[in-house]
């Protein structure tokens, strides 16, 4: 019976969108259930791990938290996800819900699959999938292209790729989503709130439901308790990739690269931000996040960068026996100079 599975919620969208905000804010909200937490993170430092691990969510500690590093979970479920979860399901102490977060580069549809298998069928359901949209981003043209100018190019050559791998992979994480919540629509107007609606509705076939939100405020009882059983319906919800699969090609990141920047102490962060801003730009890097060490302040410096819109706050104090570090994680497409964008890195300190 459905009702007898443990309720798995996969919450994607694409790199900065606010998913990790949007779970801290549901673990604290969570009225008691007791939820395990799987984090899947592109690149070799689990940062949103530990932004996780910092909110003192009585409803999920630490050892209910399980990071998968160094990998896409669409690409290493035999690998990392399915012994992640039977080892998670052969606890005494079994959790009342699973939140799986996807990396923000991860393909949601292998994973869904996943929950087919016969040692995870019969024991946990998928809930329901949550596409979480950076309704800023969106707004600003990131996946708004000239459909009419698309369709010119094609007719003229079938053999161009007229769709960027970015776009196809916001797609993709639309398509699998039976929630889409437009986040950060305080940052837009009525009318931008619209047109970002009316942007994602255009780009998915399925018509899932959508609600705004902001600084991924939205209630527990809004994003657990779905009850959709999505892996039944996975096959309705090919992605691009899969769609290349049936003709017989590979799917991998090659599109992406990440790197982690280890850098001295902040002296001045403000600074460092306004500067950090410039190598972005220049750069086309997609997403930078981690934390620094600033002199003379007992918490650590938390950054987040999409594109160059950055937020950085005090976090959390730094542990006993922690080490005071200053790292970041880069991610760009695979063309970026790494080299470069190291060394602009460091000299904006």
């Amino acid at each position: 019976m459905l009702q007898q599975k443990i309720p798995a919620t996969v919450i994607t969208g694409f790199l900065g969108a606010g998913k990790t905000t949007m779970i801290r804010n549901l673990l604290q909200n969570a009225g008691g259930k007791r939820i395990a937490l799987i984090i899947n993170e592109f690149g070799d430092l689990g940062v949103d791990g530990d932004v996780l691990k910092g909110c003192g969510a009585e409803a999920c500690t630490e050892d209910d938290i399980i990071e998968l590093t160094n990998g896409c979970i669409c690409c290493t479920v035999a690998d990392d996800f399915i012994p992640t979860m039977t080892k998670l399901l052969e606890r005494e102490n079994r959790p009342d819900h699973i939140v799986i977060e996807t990396s923000g580069l991860a393909l949601p549809q292998p994973l869904i699959a996943a929950f087919n298998w016969p040692e995870i069928k019969t024991q946990v359901t998928v809930d329901g999938v949550i596409t979480v949209v950076d309704s800023a981003a969106v707004a600003a043209g990131r996946f708004a292209d000239d459909h009419d100018k698309v369709d010119a190019l094609r007719v003229e050559d079938d053999n161009l790729d007229h769709e960027s791998p970015l776009e196809e992979l916001f797609e993709d994480q639309l398509t699998a989503a039976d929630l889409i919540i437009l986040n950060k629509t305080d940052l837009l107007d009525a009318a931008g709130v619209l047109a970002v609606r009316d942007e994602v509705a255009s780009r998915i076939a399925r018509k899932p439901s959508m609600i705004e939100a902001k600084n991924g405020e939205v209630a527990a009882a809004v994003l657990l308790g779905l009850g959709v059983g999505t892996e039944d319906d996975i096959a309705n919800r090919k992605s691009h990739h899969e769609l290349e699969h049936e003709n017989g090609e590979e799917h991998d990141h090659d599109e992406f690269d990440s790197f982690v920047v280890e850098l001295p102490a902040i002296a001045d962060p403000s600074a460092f931000i306004e500067r950090l801003k410039g190598v972005i730009a220049e750069h086309d890097v997609l997403r930078v996040k981690g934390f620094a060490d600033v002199p003379g302040k007992p918490l650590r410096l938390l950054i987040q960068a999409v594109g160059t819109r950055i937020d950085n706050y005090f976090e959390r104090a730094w542990a006993a026996g922690e080490t005071r570090s200053t790292r970041l994680v880069v991610i760009g497409l695979h063309d970026m100079d790494e080299a470069a964008v190291r060394a602009a890195i460091a000299a904006a300190v």
